[in-house]
């Protein structure tokens, strides 16, 4: 049995486990970081010095938990574990997971880069939401100098807003973010059922193009399991071929 507890500092980017972890634990400890990545933008450090781990694939979680966000806008995930080695460490043993030997250590490193910006919206599920998310949308393009993404960014993020309102029917939260030279968006709504993609669909089909138009202009995207619903997330590469008029 695992008796690992999850204690979240609401007025940081600290998550603190302690206890036990083993590998029947992992599902809870999955399901709490990716909640809080859900809530915050930002990277979240877990905080492990308290954590006893007794089976070595108790770590994978970490590693598991940080490639599920690494497309979500302003997401990541690092660890205060008093075993790394030096001021910073990729620790083998972590499956790749930044690991610094202190919480001062792990903060400052977060501190160092800021989030250069992020933009959030809390939406209804109504036919205004899409209206809205491009708005937001346009203006992250413009203020962040990726003017050419505007309009795929546009046409993507009124896609997956859409199928929230149709499909979920629940309030979502809107995310997008800059990083590096790309773009990535994010919707996360309460409904657990997630969007397949089969390909083009029949011309006499009515509808269902929408992962299409998203799957044509984006580098990446996919979809993520969180409790109480999932993310859909994509991201835009100024190299790629331009959207679609019309």
């Amino acid at each position: 049995m695992s008796s690992c507890l999850v204690e979240i500092d609401e007025s940081s980017a600290v998550v603190r486990l302690t206890g036990v972890l083993n590998a029947d634990g992992a599902a809870a400890v999955r399901a709490a970081l990716l909640a809080r990545l859900c809530d915050r933008p930002g990277p979240v450090v877990v905080d492990v010095s308290g954590l006893q781990v007794t089976d070595p694939a108790g770590w994978d979680v970490f590693a598991a938990v940080r490639r599920e966000v690494a497309d979500w806008p302003a997401a990541d995930l690092l660890l205060c574990d008093p075993a790394a080695g030096g001021s910073a460490q990729v620790d083998a043993g972590l499956a790749g997971v930044p690991a610094w030997p202190t919480l001062d250590g792990a903060l400052a490193a977060v501190a160092a880069a800021p989030l250069a910006a992020v933009l959030t919206a809390e939406l209804a599920p109504t036919v205004g939401a899409a209206r809205h998310a491009r708005q937001m949308t346009n203006t992250g393009c413009l203020r962040w100098g990726m003017p050419t993404l505007a309009d795929s960014a546009s046409i993507a993020i009124t896609e997956m807003v859409n199928n929230a309102v149709a499909h979920a029917r629940t309030p979502m939260t809107v995310r997008l973010a800059p990083q590096d030279s790309t773009l990535h968006l994010a919707v996360r709504d309460h409904s657990p059922r997630r969007p397949t993609f089969a390909g083009l669909s029949p011309p006499t089909r009515a509808g269902g193009r929408g992962l299409l138009l998203i799957d044509t202009m984006a580098r990446r995207w996919g979809s993520s399991a969180v409790p109480d619903g999932k993310v859909v997330w994509c991201v835009l590469h100024p190299d790629d071929e331009a959207a679609p008029s019309g």
